[in-house]
């Protein structure tokens, strides 16, 4: 089950992610994927380090921090494979 709850929640926060900062991307569903498990991985890691609670709780104030990490991990990316286009 917690396999599954991961991959829902880092699709959904990698979709929103890619929603709030705007521009285009060139990744699909998969990359959206990845980026929201990053986010969500960041997110998780921030919010244990908040709250003190550990990181497998599961909350709206997570989900939230999964798509902070979310918008994070794509602003490095982006940073990431523009450096590396030049």
């Amino acid at each position: 089950m917690g396999i599954i709850t991961l991959i829902i929640v880092g699709l959904i926060a990698g979709a929103l992610a890619r929603l709030i900062v705007p521009g285009k991307d060139p990744m699909g569903i998969l990359g959206t994927l990845v980026l929201g498990v990053i986010g969500s991985f960041v997110g998780g890691f921030i919010g244990s380090l908040i709250s003190g609670d550990g990181i497998q709780v599961f909350n709206t104030s997570g989900l939230l921090l999964s798509i902070v990490g979310a918008v994070v991990a794509l602003l490095i990316y982006r940073q990431i494979s523009a450096r590396s286009a030049r």
